[in-house]
């Protein structure tokens, strides 16, 4: 169950992340999945574990490593489609 959790809180990161920042990600809820996981990760490197947890994630460094990724990405997409 706890896998389940995590992927779901990913996914929400994700696509708060991806509604914030007003760009979409590839692969739809995968990609959500995917941002909200590495944008933990690189949340965590930057802030460590900063404010409220939830499933082993914590939040804010999480939605801001995903705000990160987001943007990296839809930068590479759009070079990429030049």
């Amino acid at each position: 169950m706890g896998i389940i959790l995590y992927l779901i809180v990913g996914g929400l990161i994700g696509w708060l992340a991806q509604i914030l920042i007003g760009r979409d990600m590839p692969l739809g809820i995968i990609g959500n999945i995917i941002a909200g996981i590495v944008g933990a990760w690189i949340g965590g490197e930057l802030l460590g574990n900063l404010g409220p947890t939830l499933a082993g994630i914590a939040i804010i460094p999480a939605l801001l490593g995903a705000i990160i990724f987001v943007f990296i990405i839809s930068l590479i997409m759009r070079s990429s489609r030049k």
